[in-house]
């Protein structure tokens, strides 16, 4: 049977091993992944998406869907949902594929940071210590899907808790790099540092020229066509953050100051909320609705 699947970019990415398939939610221009073992048809998803428009409130999971039903017709047995990141552009659709799939739902440990950061800015009583998660990996931590070893590698800068997840030669980096007419990934948020996200992508570099780099947005500068993937030796050479060398002390200051004139992402409130609670939505109130909240300043 020929499924059409909504989202779909190819071509699939295949090597000997391990097959990737990339998935494009234009709401977000965020990139979503089915990573899985040639051999024994393990998969992992990283970064998946929920449909949320924030005018009306409205939910809906035609994104996250896509994704089962390329899962199902490929006969893929899902181990991993995983997070780079806790996201401020897009809810998670962990939760989700978690009940459809019954896979593990993962991130970096250091997610807590993020959570107690935001638990009061919220004014929550989440717990804190990532608990809402299956898993919290550390730095360097090797998991496997079926024979194929997966390896976390924390790379923080962006936010505290950002980690890149490699696999047979590929990096799937979250929002530390962009597309090189992109850049690199800002650094204002809490717990943010261009230091250590210039530290960062050294750490990525170090992997060597032919790594094949795995983006979580594209914003198709110019109106080009989708992008997901590049090589270490293609960002060294023409990210136009990074290229000709550019020492740290540069770097930082040229970041800060494009970090002062960003303006704040419009799903950052809704995002952080369901994003630190591993995809969990708030509980809905006595009268059957679920709300998300807005902390307000009044100048």
């Amino acid at each position: 049977m020929i499924y059409l699947i909504p989202y779909l970019i190819y071509p699939v990415f295949a090597s000997m091993n391990v097959t990737i398939e990339s998935f494009f939610h234009k709401q977000s221009s965020t990139i979503s992944y089915v990573v899985f073992d040639n051999r024994s048809l393990k998969a992992m998803v990283i970064d998946a998406a929920v449909d949320f428009d924030i005018a009306s409130g409205n939910v809906s999971y035609q994104f996250a869907d896509s994704i089962i039903l390329y899962i199902d017709s490929h006969h893929l047995d899902v181990d991993w949902i995983l997070e780079t990141h806790a996201h401020a552009d897009h809810l998670s659709a962990a939760q989700y594929l978690k009940q459809k799939l019954g896979a593990k739902v993962a991130t970096g440990k250091h997610i807590t940071q993020v959570q107690q950061h935001f638990n009061k800015v919220f004014n929550f009583d989440i717990p804190t210590d990532g608990s809402q998660f299956c898993h919290l990996f550390d730095d360097g931590e090797v998991f496997y899907l079926g024979e194929e070893a997966v390896t976390v590698m924390f790379t923080p800068g962006h936010t505290p808790d950002s980690v890149t997840y490699i696999v047979d030669g590929s990096a799937f980096v979250g929002d530390t790099l962009f597309m090189p007419d992109s850049g690199t990934a800002r650094c204002d948020f809490p717990g943010g540092d261009a230091s250590q996200l210039y530290h960062s992508i050294q750490r990525i570099f170090e992997l060597g020229n032919d790594t094949h780099l795995y983006m979580c947005h594209d914003y198709q500068p110019n109106g080009r066509e989708v992008s997901v993937v590049t090589s270490v030796e293609a960002q060294k050479q023409y990210n136009v953050h990074l290229k000709h060398g550019i020492t740290q002390h540069d770097y930082v200051k040229t970041r800060e100051s494009r970090d002062a004139d960003l303006a704040v992402p419009k799903l950052i409130h809704p995002s952080i909320q369901v994003n630190i609670n591993a995809g969990h939505f708030p509980e809905a109130e006595a009268n059957g609705t679920t709300y998300l909240k807005i902390p307000l300043t009044f100048n």
